[in-house]
Parts: C-alpha cells; sequence; structure tokens
C-alpha cells in the first residue's frame, strides 16, 4: 500500500519571479495592483499590495487565487447560476471575478494567483505576466 505521494511546490525563487514579473506588468500599465499567490490548498504563499492598489481589492484578489487553486480553472470559468451561492457558502472565499488563474506547469497543479485593483482584463493580463515568469499557465 502506497502511503505517500510526491508533491511539487513554488519555491521562494518562483515567488519572488511571479510577484516582481506582475507587479513590473501592472506599473508598465499604470495601474497599481494586489498580487495573491495560494497553493493548491488554498494557503496564502505570497501577498503583495502595490502602492496605490485599491485595499480592498486584497480581497478580490485573495478569493480569485482560491477559487483558481480550488477549481484549476480561472477564477471567472465559475459558473454564472452558481456564484452567488459559491461565494456565500464560502463566506467569500470564491468568486467568479475575473483575475484569477490557476498555476499549471508539466501537468501538475501548484496553486493559484489572484489579481486585483484594475478592470477585469488588467487583473488577467497581470496575472499571465506572473505565470510566464516561471513557464507555468492557466491550463494543464
Amino acid at each position: 500500500m502506497q502511503i505517500t505521494l510526491p508533491t511539487e511546490r513554488l519555491t521562494d525563487a518562483a515567488l519572488l519571479a511571479m510577484l516582481h514579473a506582475g507587479a513590473s506588468k501592472a506599473q508598465a500599465m499604470g495601474q497599481p495592483q494586489c498580487i495573491v499567490i495560494v497553493d493548491p490548498s488554498a494557503v496564502e504563499l505570497a501577498v503583495l499590495r502595490m502602492v496605490g492598489a485599491r485595499v480592498l481589492s486584497l480581497r478580490s484578489a485573495r478569493a480569485k487565487a482560491q477559487t483558481a487553486a480550488s477549481t484549476g480553472k480561472p477564477s471567472d470559468a465559475l459558473p454564472e447560476a452558481v456564484r452567488p451561492a459559491i461565494a456565500s457558502a464560502t463566506d467569500g472565499a470564491m468568486t467568479g471575478l475575473a483575475g484569477g488563474l490557476p498555476i499549471w506547469r508539466n501537468g501538475v497543479l501548484l496553486g493559484g494567483i489572484g489579481i486585483g485593483s484594475g478592470t477585469g482584463a488588467q487583473d488577467v493580463e497581470v496575472a499571465e505576466a506572473a505565470l510566464a515568469a516561471i513557464g507555468a499557465s492557466a491550463a494543464p
């Protein structure tokens, strides 16, 4: 009987690279952002609120990251019909807002990243830049 499984985790260097790439992209577009990175269990690994980013966007960025990590899909893939019920059932820990992406690398789900403070399209663009920094993608 096998009682353990091998796992892959994001390193501190990967987290820093993602934060740097995301913040650089946000700065280049002139939109300060909140960036939250979680592991596959939705435990926070890294958080950055850029100067000028909306403070309450930390909450939405966290929920976006948790949603992406939990589902393995972008946060806005959450079906429209279940969004209110899931948000209520999870005390706001899950959301259907755009800006949360799962972190897939070599077919392994490493967690999720959530971006908040810009438009949905800006948030996704920053998240994609962060994923690219470590050779990850939003799909397996």
